[in-house]
């Protein structure tokens, strides 16, 4: 029996995910095999805004598909709840209701003729009758801020941060516990950028579900999350608080990384005499560090 299996019940039971000692080779046992995740050890609590942080190749979007058992670990164990989502037994399409992943670029998963119809698919697809399943897609589309003009409008006519909207809805529409979204804000513009990470914000401030926010941009999760994991090479380099995370900032440049742009400022005012904090995440903290040491 592993190690995370001993830990009390107590424990268990406010602990919804854990990975204990995740390996996972892509062709493995050929001379092609290239070790993806190496030794991840992880726990995610219910309710926290955790980003997942690396550079392209750093194995963040390898590792969220093991979350809901879209791949198989090649060694160790990941749990949901206390039980390994690997056992024979275990039923995986509850497992994906309850552990949402939203895909980089969602809007080529969407294929119905009407954004209504998309987002019902999921919930139809749990066995829920056709008012559970339309109350469900109603709500999931009011949670991330969609118009009523665009419910029966073609997905394809969308914007592209409308598409992100509603393939999100897809997913809450399955009233997921977890909210996985892998690079939410890729392809959009600063504005369409701007406004998922707020929807986001304000959905996990309203529903309370843990969000997992995978980006390769320390400026897209500064601002929200409560903790950062940065992967590099496959493992997890820093598990931490934003900002105990970007106090190592000159490591996260060694990796492809740069810490948001406040973290420069601060530090060069620093190397100024300035007696500012040098761990100020977003600019509302670097504003009330500036003023204090100016005794304003």
């Amino acid at each position: 029996m592993s190690d995370v299996e001993n830990r009390d019940k107590e424990e268990t039971k406010i602990m919804s995910l854990i990975l204990d000692h995740v390996n996972y080779i892509y062709g493995e046992d050929t001379a092609l095999a290239v070790h993806a995740l190496k030794d991840i050890n992880l726990v995610i609590p219910d309710g926290q805004f955790i980003g997942l942080i690396g550079h392209t190749g750093s194995g963040k979007s390898t590792l969220v598909q093991h979350l809901n058992g879209l791949i198989r670990p090649t060694g160790g164990a990941i749990y949901y709840n206390g039980e390994d989502i690997h056992d024979k037994d275990y039923d995986k399409k509850k497992l994906r209701s309850k552990v949402g992943l939203v895909f980089q670029y969602p809007e080529h998963q969407l294929f119905e003729i009407d954004v209504f119809k998309d987002v019902c698919f999921g919930p139809k697809n749990l066995g829920l009758s056709q008012k559970e399943t339309e109350l469900r897609a109603y709500a999931a589309l009011k949670q991330v801020g969609l118009a009523d003009e665009y419910f029966y409008q073609s997905p394809f006519d969308l914007s592209g941060g409308q598409k992100r909207r509603v393939a999100i809805a897809g997913v809450l529409a399955m009233k997921p516990d977890i909210l996985i979204l892998d690079e939410p804000t890729a392809g959009l513009d600063p504005k369409g950028r701007d406004e998922i990470l707020d929807q986001i914000a304000k959905l996990k401030e309203e529903t309370g579900i843990t969000v997992i926010l995978v980006s390769h941009s320390m400026e897209d999760v500064a601002k929200y999350v409560e903790r950062i994991i940065v992967m590099s090479r496959g493992s997890v380099l820093y598990d931490d608080t934003p900002r105990e995370v970007f106090r190592h900032y000159k490591e996260l440049e060694q990796v492809g990384l740069a810490a948001p742009q406040v973290t420069y400022i601060m530090q060069a005012l620093a190397k100024q005499g300035m007696k500012v904090d040098t761990a100020v995440t977003t600019i509302r903290e670097a504003k009330q560090s500036i003023l204090q040491s100016l005794g304003k």
